[in-house]
């Protein structure tokens, strides 16, 4: 699993991408896993979402520079949270690629996608009226407006905020690496928050935010 992106964001806060070229025995080797856990993978079928589950615990393990147990477990609201430990974390997957984030202070969130032309269908799903007039609608842009929209919902943590009517994303310019601003509607009012992005070789988009 070779990690083809890592970045310390701060003394606090780091990302990493890793490429999926294991099979599945290879990954668990890497991992401890208590019998709760052999016995969701057993339920799994063989195959990416496997291998997703698999490879965003080794890498997280391999961020953590740790040879000791990580307990990874989930929210009522379906977040990803350290039983053991106070760093937030995020987590992402899509084909081959696994994401990972860690903040130690602050709350994370990132998502990563292979850019497909599919997401033209589906813009006005994600997208608000407004933000269909005012932002570039070319593939990579779109891209980039939902990595940055997953990323926020990530960090959020929450059910019920809702990508076209609670996150606005302000025009920017698109570009292989750089970052937009949002506006984000939240029960306790509005905040502007910062969402960096950028897009490897092979056509995989990552937006990420801390805040």
């Amino acid at each position: 699993m070779p990690v083809i992106y890592k970045h310390e964001i701060d003394e606090q806060t780091i990302l990493a991408v890793w490429k999926i070229e294991e099979q599945e025995q290879e990954l668990i080797a890497g991992l401890q896993l208590k019998q709760h856990e052999l016995d969701f993978i057993a339920s799994l079928n063989k195959g990416k979402r496997l291998l997703h589950w698999l490879s965003t615990r080794l890498l997280l393990r391999t961020l953590l520079n740790t040879s000791a147990y990580i307990d990874v477990r989930m929210d009522d609201h379906g977040k990803p949270f350290l039983a053991d430990s106070s760093f937030q974390i995020s987590l992402s997957h899509s084909y081959d690629y696994a994401a990972v984030m860690i903040g130690r202070t602050k709350s994370v969130g990132v998502d990563i996608e292979l850019i497909k032309p599919k997401i033209q269908s589906i813009k006005q799903k994600f997208l608000s009226p407004t933000e269909l007039g005012e932002l570039n609608l070319e593939i990579n842009s779109l891209y980039i407006c939902w990595c940055a929209k997953e990323a926020i919902y990530k960090w959020y943590g929450k059910k019920g905020l809702e990508f076209r009517k609670h996150i606005r994303l302000l025009p920017f310019t698109p570009s292989d690496q750089g970052e937009l601003q949002a506006v984000v509607t939240l029960p306790e009012g509005l905040k502007e928050v910062k969402v960096s992005y950028f897009k490897t070789e092979d056509g995989y988009m990552t937006g990420y935010i801390v805040a």
